[in-house]
């Protein structure tokens, strides 16, 4: 996807991303706040990217996301990859359950 990353005055990184996504809209409308208190985009859209993506490190991310959510969370993340990317709905499984294997059995 293309896009930057910026740093602000502040340290803090921010992704801006370009492109016309079906999901954009509805994904900047259940903006979340992280731990730091910044706003994020809920967590099935950056699932949803990083599968897009396809790259080894994003297939990485995605399964630590989802290896930590929650069953609502991942209940989320199933309905938006089943709409916008239904094709990738094994694909998710599969991840969800290396992350949450990861989760239990963490490598030293």
């Amino acid at each position: 996807m293309p896009g930057y990353l910026l740093i602000s005055p502040e340290g803090v990184e921010v992704d801006v991303i370009f492109g016309k996504y079906l999901w954009l809209e509805e994904a900047l409308q259940t903006i979340r706040h992280d731990l730091a208190g910044y706003p994020v985009i809920d967590l099935p859209y950056p699932g949803l990217m990083k599968l897009n993506a396809s790259r080894p490190q994003d297939v990485a991310d995605i399964s630590r996301m989802l290896g930590w959510a929650d069953e609502t969370n991942l209940d989320r993340a199933r309905q938006i990859v089943a709409r916008y990317s239904p094709e990738d709905m094994d694909d998710l499984e599969s991840l969800i359950f290396l992350g949450q294997q990861e989760r239990l059995f963490p490598s030293d």
